[in-house]
């Protein structure tokens, strides 16, 4: 059954007010995510759309406000958040209490991914190792009930694809942070989903940036 999509700003103001006791940057950071990137009205129109997406597991997760957003608009009804910075992990805490949630920190070059009907991740396999992105694919379709939400870039988008691989090694160079910028062509990271047994589709979501980023959902077919 679809659900109406929430209304972004009030939902905002409701996420963002469960941040009371994080710093004043990490509000102004989930305010900005919600209300300027492309793909927080994206995955909720794609949650109503679907019925709710019932049990989530986020991978990359950051500050939860997704999980937070998905939760409090009453489109989903457990989150498990994982996470390699702490700091960002102890927000997520914070801003969860009192909710069916739970973040904790992971590498998920190893770390177990947690079954759930939905699993979400945003800009992390480009992250990683390409092995490292193969394991973690394989998890994820093992660990996905009905469906897998990838915020992904497309390397072969043309101009943007240019724009953003200068970015994303600019942004390497300044965090030197050990983070590398392998993406994947986009058949790469379907083929292990669809040998799992998903259905694939692709839909653009760079909004109004210049960034080739896409969403890549996987469905199993209803039983």
């Amino acid at each position: 059954m679809a659900l109406l999509p929430p209304d972004l700003p009030g939902l905002t103001r409701k996420v963002v007010a469960r941040y009371h006791g994080a710093s004043k940057f990490s509000r102004h950071f989930v305010r900005g995510k919600m209300l300027t990137d492309p793909a927080t009205p994206f995955v909720l129109q794609l949650a109503a759309t679907s019925g709710g997406f019932g049990e989530v597991t986020d991978l990359g997760c950051g500050r939860g406000q997704i999980g937070m957003s998905l939760l409090t608009a009453g489109l989903a009804t457990r989150v498990q958040g994982l996470d390699l910075d702490p700091g960002k992990i102890t927000d997520a805490v914070r801003a969860a209490a009192g909710l069916p949630a739970g973040f904790g920190v992971a590498d998920l070059c190893q770390a177990e991914v947690p079954a759930a009907d939905t699993v979400v991740i945003f800009d992390v396999l480009l992250q990683l190792p390409v092995t490292a992105q193969r394991s973690l694919l394989g998890r994820i379709a093992a660990a996905a009930r009905h469906r897998i939400v990838i915020r992904a870039f497309d390397p072969d988008c043309g101009w943007r694809s240019g724009v953003g691989v200068a970015m994303e090694r600019l942004g390497c160079l300044l965090r030197r942070d050990g983070s590398s910028f392998q993406p994947l062509p986009l058949n790469d990271l379907a083929r292990p989903l669809r040998m799992a047994g998903f259905a694939i589709s692709v839909s653009p979501c760079w909004g109004w940036t210049p960034l080739p980023n896409v969403m890549l959902v996987a469905e199993r077919a209803a039983p």
